[in-house]
């Protein structure tokens, strides 16, 4: 009786189309992909690491689709100011730009962008300083699973 309902139930969950989160279906032209990016950029062994998550093989072979990293970029922009006019809020915005080779194909720009809001206090600043670092490797694991979604989406079309 217990094997039954267990059965029922994961066929249910199947059936729903229910996924984990994070866990993508490639299409046949991603199994196999070429990640370009500068040397020591950490955007980029998050992406490898998201890619292989995923169950793309990272390969050398310049005839499998491409995903050449441009640039990562973290700018931040004011948002409020204090009754003392010191800076109170920051909005972080992590950028990534980025080309999308396919063989026969033109290859396709295109970018990422990450937001967060960061609230600075002077009077804390070692604190602010490592809240602001963890928000950064927030972003860029969050540009890297964007960057997955999108380039199956574009490859999908």
């Amino acid at each position: 009786m217990r094997t039954l309902l267990i059965g029922s139930l994961m066929f249910l969950l199947v059936g729903c189309g229910f996924q984990l989160q994070g866990s993508y279906k490639l299409p046949d032209d991603l199994q196999q992909l070429r990640i370009e990016a500068p040397q020591f950029s950490e955007f980029a062994d998050e992406a490898r690491q998201r890619f292989q998550l995923a169950g793309a093989e990272l390969v050398d072979d310049t005839a499998a689709v491409t995903v050449q990293i441009l640039d990562d970029s973290l700018t931040r922009r004011t948002l409020s100011l204090s009754a003392s006019g010191q800076v109170a809020e920051y909005e972080l915005i992590y950028t990534v730009n980025y080309l999308l080779s396919r063989p026969e194909q033109a290859d396709k720009a295109l970018q990422i962008e990450v937001f967060r809001d960061y609230q600075d206090d002077p009077n804390f600043a070692l604190a602010k300083t490592r809240e602001r670092e963890v928000l950064v490797a927030e972003m860029r694991e969050q540009a890297a699973q964007q960057m997955v979604r999108q380039v199956i989406a574009q490859v999908s079309e």
